[in-house]
């Protein structure tokens, strides 16, 4: 019996992937979203939207974009490691054009002409750019100029920043002024305090139809919010983890037990609030040489390279949604195909019960421990693993030697 029918859940109330019909609306998020929405009615709108890792910002930017009307045409970028020419054509590409054989003043040219186009129509563009800390400042001033191609009478691109805090820092760089004088909103999403983060719990449980509020007892709560330091990404990770501790000893409520197992089970130390990690990560990632970036994916298609990205530890999603860290447009792809994990050993690929599977060779995979160099097969695109950390290579050729059942490692049928 899995979880959902053990506490009466329809579907599953603490998916890391941004849904928007699970978004909790503090006061916080609510005034984001009116900021983004500002730009909208705003001609000059232009918004940067600031928050810690897992604050809700993708949840946020997906619910602004489910409600746009008709009379809106946007383009979402999240692959944000870029040149400024590969910045303009992915923007171009997001707006249905295929420029990659273009030079830059030709994308530039291009990108104007559809902008007066749209503007001729009576449609609005808005340009969104998620994980924008990322943005070299050379693709920034970019951004600026963009910010100010204009009709005779008004500016006709509309533009959404929203970016991890570093965001904030490099915007403060004395080379960017001009850019942030075009800015016209600013806001930081902060942790939810622990009155907030139990209403987010409860507000999850219940659009997964729980029925209550008696899932999490109050000194569960209390230990939760200790652990996460109010950050919903580390909620959801935690609470899920507990709810399948809970189940498995056929608990029918969470306590201060099943927290505790499945906070060992993380390897989590408590939460230092200030920094939005855990001492543990922060402390490992002092060791590298490479503070950052420990895991790359290749992304290619036909044989060709069409994307290259890296990754610090934690989790990415690849999938054909816009939201995804590792974004592939394919039909053969789902909207939430697959997740990355990158942790102290290495990485992990684990299939999000996807239509068309996750292959490594002639095999179907359902999670997996990746080894340097292994090609994994989604749809019609190939992603290439490279260990940053330079490690001695695993032996490659046995998916057997890693399945097994004490790491819940399985291959699928």
């Amino acid at each position: 019996m899995s979880y959902l029918e053990h506490f009466n859940l329809q579907e599953q109330p603490f998916r890391l992937t941004p849904d928007p019909d699970f978004l909790y609306w503090t006061k916080q998020h609510a005034r984001a979203k009116a900021y983004m929405e500002s730009t909208i009615w705003l001609a000059d709108g232009f918004v940067v939207i600031t928050g810690d890792i897992g604050s809700g910002k993708t949840t946020l930017l997906q619910s602004f974009l489910s409600e746009l009307d008709d009379d809106v045409v946007y383009a979402v970028v999240s692959q944000t490691q870029l040149t400024a020419t590969e910045f303009l054509q992915a923007v171009l590409t997001e707006f249905g054009f295929k420029p990659f054989d273009k030079q830059k003043v030709e994308l530039l040219d291009m990108l104007n002409m559809f902008l007066i186009e749209q503007y001729s129509n009576g449609k609005k563009v808005v340009l969104i750019v998620d994980e924008a800390q990322n943005l070299s400042k050379k693709v920034l001033e970019e951004v600026r100029l963009l910010s100010g191609i204009e009709t005779h009478k008004e500016k006709v691109l509309r533009i959404i920043l929203a970016g991890q805090p570093e965001l904030k820092e490099t915007l403060e760089s004395p080379s960017l002024q001009q850019l942030v004088q075009r800015v016209r909103l600013r806001f930081h999403i902060g942790p939810l305090d622990s009155s907030e983060m139990r209403q987010y719990i409860n507000h999850r449980l219940q659009v997964a139809g729980r029925e209550g509020d008696d899932l999490f007892d109050d000194e569960a709560l209390e230990v939760i919010y200790r652990y996460t330091g109010g950050v919903p990404r580390l909620i959801n990770t935690l609470c899920d983890t507990a709810l399948l501790c809970a189940c498995t000893d056929q608990k029918t409520a969470v306590t201060v037990d099943e927290v505790m197992v499945a906070v060992a089970e993380l390897d989590w130390q408590e939460h230092e609030s200030t920094t939005g990690r855990h001492r543990k990560l922060e402390q490992l990632q002092a060791q590298l040489v490479d503070d950052s970036m420990l895991t790359q994916i290749e992304v290619r298609s036909d044989g060709e390279q069409v994307a290259l990205h890296t990754y610090p530890l934690g989790r990415v999603i690849v999938g054909r949604s816009p939201d995804n860290e590792v974004y592939i447009k394919s039909k053969f792809v789902s909207r939430h195909h697959a997740q990355i994990v990158t942790d102290e050993e290495g990485c992990i690929i684990e299939d999000l019960n996807s239509t068309n599977g996750v292959f490594l060779g002639e095999k179907q995979i359902k999670k997996y421990r990746l080894h340097d160099g292994d090609v994994v097969t989604i749809g019609d695109q190939e992603l290439i693993y490279s260990d940053l950390r330079k490690r001695e290579p695993a032996n490659e050729g046995q998916i057997t030697d890693v399945i097994g059942e004490e790491d819940g490692v399985v291959v699928g049928e």
